[in-house]
């Protein structure tokens, strides 16, 4: 692939009823949630490999149809040194890129950094170093990436300077 091992791509779906759409969700893909939170939950996929994140938000911010759909993308890893590889390769290719690494986000514990295509579309590259920790518990999904939080408000999101960064946030998960 180039990038580094790809564990699986992640898709993230902005929904406005949660539960209906896991109901949906788990008839078309046949498996149910890996994790299930209020207003969020994640699919593991087998095959095709897939994360599917869906996360709940409202009818005005999701719009209908395709618009206001997605969230985020992704690319899960095996190991940290992976993401620390994405990291390294793309300061030498000159892309910006923002790295949170020790943060817990979508209840669990990721190192991760994130970039952004032409049109501003925010990509991550993340390992999950700790699925279910213990410090996270049932803490509330609030958050953006960069503005005060990626799922929790301990966030050490930082830009690492290595070009222009495109003027939009990325939702975190």
């Amino acid at each position: 692939m180039g990038l580094v091992e790809l564990s699986r791509v992640q898709l993230a779906l902005n929904v406005t009823d949660i539960d209906a759409s896991v109901e949906f969700y788990s008839r078309l893909l046949q498996t149910q949630p890996h994790k299930r939170r209020p207003g969020y939950a994640n699919f593991e996929v087998t095959d095709p490999p897939l994360k599917l994140v869906l996360i709940e938000v409202s009818e005005e911010d999701r719009g209908e149809g395709v618009l206001g759909a997605l969230n985020h993308l992704g690319v899960e890893v095996e190991q940290p040194q992976d993401v620390q590889a994405a990291l390294a390769r793309f300061q030498t290719e000159g892309v910006a890129v923002t790295e949170e690494m020790d943060t817990n986000c979508c209840y669990a514990q990721q190192d991760k950094v994130w970039v952004h295509d032409p049109a501003g579309t925010p990509w991550e590259i993340y390992v999950i170093t700790n699925d279910i920790p213990d410090t996270i518990g049932e803490v509330e999904f609030v958050g953006k990436m960069n503005d005060g939080a990626c799922c929790t408000p301990d966030s050490q999101a930082h830009t690492v300077p290595t070009g222009p960064t495109p003027a939009t946030s990325a939702t975190c998960c």
